[in-house]
């Protein structure tokens, strides 16, 4: 039996993918065995992450890294290393950033809700350029003049959004806050895979990347990683760990923490509600180690997919191979004679309960993700697609 229906609650059918919703990425077994094993002993957390820092740089090319919990909190510490640094007054007074270089420059086509987590450290955003395609003005978006022109003496860095289609290029943006001795904090939390990108956005100049642990990597919903320079990184740290320890006992990890550029332990810092467990960090270190390593899986969800869309014969679909290597494929559902919408909420209202992706209803499309599909949960999916969709089209 289920252990959620033993608690009252009945289990999904995710035909979403990794989504932070529903829970996020099936973690492999050796991932969950990793966590349970971590569980057995005590560690002190300081050393995990330093351990962290090190298995991170060696995957990343980064200097140093931390895990936290998840990327928005990555996105708020690296926000807060940057107001703060090593300063031990900055530290303590935020979110009150009253009085400091507080800005951040960003395009106004990269904002979006996640980037409350900046905002939540003290940072107030400056937006530049338009995105004249999608106000069907122009033909011209964010250019990397702009972040110059927008940069004063409140500038404390830039903030960068990275997907595929992100302009301009983030190498031009770098060059631009470089210039100007301003540090680039990237949010790629959905930008895995391919898994060069684990290095390709250092590469490019970023001084810290905000990455997803629960999703591509596969490790627990609730981790994120942040990578990049050292002195960011220890500043960050400083300001998630537990630090109510004696200044003369304290001996954090050399390559996460600068020791000799404190005059004191600071208080507990922005990042406190952050805290990550000796599980969590050594699972997720697990699962990035697995996702660096391993072959991809690609092959069977495919076939998974290649199965459902025969179970779905007379109902228009479309198998979609990633135009990312290494990607998932997905299958696309087109409804018709009905709306898509209300496709969707029977089948999450019906039993087994289905999520399918829904970044298409607007156009009448139902989007099947095969990360979380097997061979038991296929013909309960495909069985329910058909009764929403074939009998009621009929009518």
């Amino acid at each position: 039996m289920s252990v959620w229906k033993q608690w009252g609650l009945e289990p999904i059918i995710n035909a979403s993918g990794a989504v932070t919703r529903l829970g996020g990425a099936p973690m492999p077994p050796e991932v969950l065995e990793a966590y349970v094993l971590a569980s057995r002993e005590s560690v002190p957390l300081d050393q995990v992450q330093g351990l962290a820092s090190r298995v991170l740089a060696q995957h990343t090319g980064a200097e140093a890294g931390l895990v936290t919990s998840g990327a928005a909190a990555a996105l708020t510490l690296g926000s807060a290393a940057i107001l703060a640094g090593y300063d031990l007054s900055r530290i303590e007074k935020l979110p009150n950033t009253e009085g400091l270089a507080n800005e951040f420059v960003v395009a106004r086509e990269q904002r979006n809700g996640y980037d409350h987590a900046v905002r939540a450290a003290g940072v107030r955003l400056v937006e530049v350029g338009f995105h004249e395609i999608i106000a069907g003005s122009g033909v011209r978006r964010v250019e990397a003049w702009e972040y110059e022109a927008a940069i004063g003496p409140r500038t404390a860095g830039v903030l960068y959004v990275q997907d595929r289609d992100a302009r301009p290029p983030l190498a031009e943006v770098v060059a631009v806050a470089h210039r100007h001795g301003l540090p680039v904090l990237v949010d790629a939390a959905g930008e895995l895979p391919p898994r060069a990108n684990l290095r390709r956005f250092l590469e490019q100049g970023a001084d810290l990347v905000a990455f997803s642990g629960g999703k591509a990597i596969r490790g627990p919903q609730g981790t994120g990683l942040l990578v990049g320079r050292r002195e960011l990184i220890g500043s960050a740290a400083l300001q998630l760990l537990d630090l109510d320890e004696h200044w003369e006992l304290w001996q954090p990890p050399p390559e996460l923490i600068e020791r000799d550029r404190l005059r004191g332990l600071p208080r507990h810092g922005i990042g406190r509600g952050f805290k990550v467990s000796k599980e969590q960090i050594l699972a997720v270190l697990t699962a990035l180690d697995r996702f660096v390593h391993s072959p991809v899986e690609i092959k069977i969800p495919l076939i998974l997919l290649e199965r459902l869309a025969q179970q779905l014969a007379g109902i228009p679909c479309q198998l979609c191979l990633p135009l990312e290597e290494e990607s998932m494929p997905t299958l696309e559902i087109q409804v018709v004679k009905q709306s898509a919408i209300e496709v969707c909420r029977r089948l999450r209202h019906g039993s087994p309960p289905i999520y399918v992706g829904h970044g298409k209803l607007d156009r009448g499309r139902l989007i099947i993700d095969p990360l979380h599909l097997d061979e038991q949960t296929l013909p309960r999916l495909a069985q329910r697609l058909r009764e929403e969709l074939s009998e009621r089209t009929a009518e």
